[in-house]
């Protein structure tokens, strides 16, 4: 059966005003959603961070060992050619011996001065290291607090959204596809989510601009659908919003 201009109006409002409540509920929430998923990435950009770096002490702490042993190899080697010039029998033999021994001198003193360079970078690493941590301790609790502060609104109001987005699917199903596009469009381009608004002191209460007596007195009689010249958003008259009251 073919819908009057009023009862497609009375659909179109009907859900407007389920969906406005909808929009009440989730302005509720707010910016929660989107603090709680920055704040997730950003702990784990953080342990990400930590790792790299924990990973890039232990290679250095590595090569400080390595540095150390490389120096006791060396002192062993300058022992062990120290001996050995006791027993040299000419020069030729003491001054390749000799040059072995500053070779030995040379190795400790570079392996000697790579672990101060080395140990210069842990302890500037080290300090980014624990820098790191206390951040990350801190966004930690700032992601526990507003994940919890999430949660109790979202327990606290989940079961009516849930069922108000119900009522919507259901009221979507009493408005012809072209109306429901056109409404839909409006919706999204308003940043109140207002797509059918009632006059109120004689202007269109989506934008406030005034609204002609003689249009007023055409959207009273809903013989047809009327649009705000100014906003393009579709308008009711004020007697509709206790009708839909009383239906919704």
């Amino acid at each position: 059966m073919e819908q009057t201009v009023e009862q497609k109006l009375k659909a179109l409002y009907e859900l407007q005003t389920i969906h406005t409540k909808i929009d009440r509920i989730r302005q509720v929430r707010g910016e929660l959603p989107m603090e709680v998923s920055d704040l997730e990435d950003e702990v784990a950009g953080l342990e990400t961070r930590i790792q790299k770096i924990k990973n890039d002490l232990d290679d250095l702490e590595d090569s400080v060992v390595t540095r150390k042993n490389l120096i006791k190899e060396a002192q062993a080697n300058t022992k062990k050619y120290e001996a050995q010039l006791t027993e040299v029998k000419n020069n030729r033999e003491y001054d390749a011996i000799s040059k072995e021994i500053e070779i030995q001198g040379l190795d400790i003193q570079v392996s000697e001065k790579k672990i101060k360079e080395i140990g210069y970078e842990i302890a500037t690493k080290t300090q980014v290291y624990e820098k790191a941590l206390a951040d990350l301790e801190e966004r930690r609790k700032d992601f526990e607090l507003k994940k919890a502060e999430l949660g109790t609104i979202t327990s606290e109001t989940e079961k009516e959204e849930n069922e108000l987005t119900g009522q919507a699917e259901q009221a979507k199903k009493n408005i012809e596809e072209r109306l429901l596009f056109a409404y839909n469009r409006l919706r999204k381009n308003a940043k109140n989510g207002l797509a059918v608004v009632t006059i109120e002191r004689d202007a269109c209460s989506g934008c406030f601009n005034e609204i002609p007596p003689q249009r007023q007195a055409d959207i009273r009689q809903r013989k047809k659908i009327i649009v705000c010249e100014h906003c393009g958003r579709i308008l009711v008259d004020e007697q509709m919003v206790l009708e839909t009251a009383e239906a919704v």
